[in-house]
């Protein structure tokens, strides 16, 4: 829908300009809420951006050599949308209208998946900073796989734009240091340098000369100091193109609210609408009729619409690539299908190893190192490694390289103490698609990244998590490094599946499920110490179904004893010790809640028949949770406080994780009526 009122406007730039910094102003104010002073002020940098720079097709979002735009001040949100609208996505006027409401497509934070052209979620500030970065390491590393002389296949930039508050954010930090170090040329920030946060001027909390910071993590600097200057911004995109050995961030002098009469460069146009009076204002200013809505003026919807004719334009050029490059690469060109649609060799279970009880004790973490060993050649998309723990994570690919500038073929990522970067670049890889990503640290580290778990779960994004030295048997290293209710805050995250394998052979299963699983995270969580494998009795295991029963007694059970991790091998002793005192047990091993839970009704009572309900849960984390598989008859042995300093032995024992100490407890248990 266009508007063909006559518009004063000097030139089209400031008419596309002002275009969308009306409809953003015109979508806050109609849902009374959301963050009008981000969007006027980056109107022009965005516009020049998305019309003259960025490579993309609006009939095509998904288009695989396409340039990324990330939003990192998701705040910013209707800037987006006015931009996915104006050139041609599946976007319409009627849902910018419908901007924060439910079931639209115009959320008040842009979602991945809701909104054609939203390439990640952002909000969290900085979170979209390091998606970006994620994504620029993707794009390399396909373009060192893929690319051949005469056929750049993967050729494109990563664009993200962030704020002031983006900054702040520690996130940010840990990721533009890697980003620097790695010589991440395809990569640009368009910083709004607006001195504006939600408490007032910056100057209240920062301070510091971000060019300087950004100068020493091996970054480009490009100022523009008038954030309207359409040519000086394309001169400053130029320059950052032009430099393919670092990344570059283009800082942005800019106005928050600009156009507004009365409330431009003001705090108080960050979050809330500038009102119905100052929205009349505010487009008089910016030569728009004040008692007009969502004006589209034809000329300026015209000028846009030419992006989605170049776009396509640009889409099909690479599609004759493609079919050339098939010709003279087709094992490269299959590699690459394959790539892309996550496609999984059908002899891929072959290579997963099984473990026998002759091979002695193993860690799973020893465990999962051998399995990711033994499938990564046939899985050429795996590629991670840890926050600087990968000898304790077991997460190296041996064989291969490491992910560093000049060797982007590298599998192994050596992502430094750096966990909530490395969450949020995992992320990042994903959504760029043609990576399966994984990231490795201990349990107890995991609260550093649970923003960027928390999003992958969020989008849904098969990043795969290796978290090792799961329980207070870490030992001498003490409280600080022994996680405890690390299990059920994860647990709690929606759509993010937790497996706690407790052998080698579980373990193996549990990468088995990981990398069949496309819609949401897996967290795989790995023992330090060693642990028998376990020989089934029955039907063998069943750990993609959640839980299973591992052993059960000759006669009707009187209890069931239910285990995750190290634990399982306490539960089976205790098994033989109550049957020795005339005690019927099952033992169920359950690795993983969220699987048990996608079962039948008619498997979880065969596992958990209701008529049992004398059940015994054993896991050394907090209890909170368990009562649902235990029941109101049921008993839990956890922990709820902070471990100690001792060997993991001790302390396991001390805790009360021992077969002598399950059997008192179902013993106290049988005793209630």
């Amino acid at each position: 829908m266009t508007d063909d009122f006559v518009f004063d406007a000097a030139t089209i730039d400031e008419l596309c300009i002002n275009t969308v910094r009306t409809l953003s102003i015109d979508a806050v104010q109609k849902a009374r809420s959301g963050h009008p002073g981000a969007p006027m002020g980056m109107a022009a940098a965005a516009y020049v951006l998305w019309t003259r720079v960025m490579k993309h097709c609006p009939s095509k979002p998904d288009w695989l050599d396409r340039d990324r735009f990330v939003l990192s001040a998701g705040h910013a949100s209707m800037l987006l949308y006015s931009l996915l609208y104006l050139t041609g996505y599946d976007l319409t006027l009627e849902d910018i209208k419908h901007f924060r409401q439910w079931g639209g497509k115009t959320p008040g934070h842009p979602e991945f998946g809701q909104t054609p052209g939203v390439e990640t979620t952002t909000g969290p500030l900085g979170q979209g900073f390091a998606n970006a970065v994620g994504m620029a390491m993707a794009e390399r590393h396909l373009a060192a796989v893929f690319n051949r002389p005469d056929f750049d296949m993967v050729d494109h930039f990563t664009y993200v734009l962030c704020g002031d508050g983006d900054l702040m954010e520690g996130v940010a930090s840990e990721a533009a240091s890697l980003a620097g170090h790695l010589g991440l040329g395809r990569l640009i920030c368009l910083y709004d340098d607006n001195d504006i946060s939600i408490e007032g001027s910056t100057d209240i909390t920062f301070t510091e000369d971000v060019a300087l910071r950004f100068r020493s993590y091996n970054w480009q600097v490009v100022h523009v100091s008038d954030g309207n200057d359409t040519e000086a911004i394309g001169r400053a995109l130029a320059d950052a193109k032009a430099n393919t050995d670092q990344p570059t961030l283009i800082i942005l002098k800019t106005f928050i609210a600009y156009g507004s009469p009365n409330l431009q460069g003001k705090a108080d146009a960050h979050g809330a609408p500038l009102g119905d009076d100052e929205v009349s204002l505010t487009k008089e200013c910016l030569k728009f009729p004040g008692d007009r809505f969502f004006c589209v003026p034809t000329q300026a919807m015209e000028h846009f619409r030419n992006t989605a004719r170049i776009g396509d334009e640009a889409e099909a050029r690479w599609n004759e690539r493609f079919r050339k490059y098939a010709k003279a690469h087709p094992d490269l060109a299959d590699r690459w299908v394959n790539a892309v649609t996550g496609f999984l060799p059908r002899d891929l279970e072959e290579m997963f190893p099984r473990f026998t009880q002759e091979e002695g004790p193993i860690a799973t973490r020893s465990a999962s190192g051998t399995v990711l060993n033994a499938v990564c050649g046939a899985v050429p998309t795996l590629l991670g490694g840890s926050a600087d723990l990968a000898p304790s994570n077991k997460t190296y690919l041996n064989g291969f390289f490491e992910f560093q500038k000049d060797r982007y073929e590298g599998r192994n990522i050596r992502f430094g103490v750096r966990e909530h970067a490395m969450g949020a670049i995992l992320n990042g890889m994903y959504l760029h698609h043609g990576i399966r990503p994984y990231g490795g640290t201990f349990l107890v580290f995991a609260d550093y990244m649970r923003p960027s778990i928390r999003l992958a779960a969020l989008m849904k994004l098969g990043v795969i998590y290796v978290f090792t030295h799961d329980s207070i048997a870490v030992g001498e290293d003490g409280p600080t490094h022994q996680p405890v209710e690390h299990l059920a805050s994860l647990r709690a995250i929606p759509g993010l599946t937790v497996i706690r394998p407790a052998d080698a052979n579980e373990t193996a299963d549990a990468w088995r499920k990981a990398l069949n699983t496309s819609d949401g995270p897996v967290a795989l969580i790995l023992s330090r110490q060693k642990l028998p494998v376990i020989e089934p009795s029955g039907d063998g295991r069943g750990l993609s179904q959640g839980a299973y029963v591992l052993s059960d007694p000759p006669s009707e059970p009187q209890i069931i004893l239910i285990a995750t991790g190290s634990e399982v091998h306490a539960a089976l002793e205790a098994q033989r010790l109550l049957a020795e005192k005339g005690i019927a047990a099952r033992v169920v091993s359950m690795p993983s809640w969220e699987l048990f839970e996608k079962t039948s009704k008619s498997y979880q009572d065969q596992v958990l028949p209701p008529s049992m309900r004398k059940r015994l849960a054993v896991e050394a984390g907090h209890p909170m949770g368990w009562c649902r598989w235990v029941g109101d008859e049921g008993a839990v042995i956890g922990i709820e406080r902070f471990g100690a300093s001792a060997p993991g032995g001790v302390l396991m024992e001390k805790f009360g994780f021992t077969a002598e100490n399950i059997v008192r407890e179902a013993e106290s248990l049988l005793r209630k009526a």
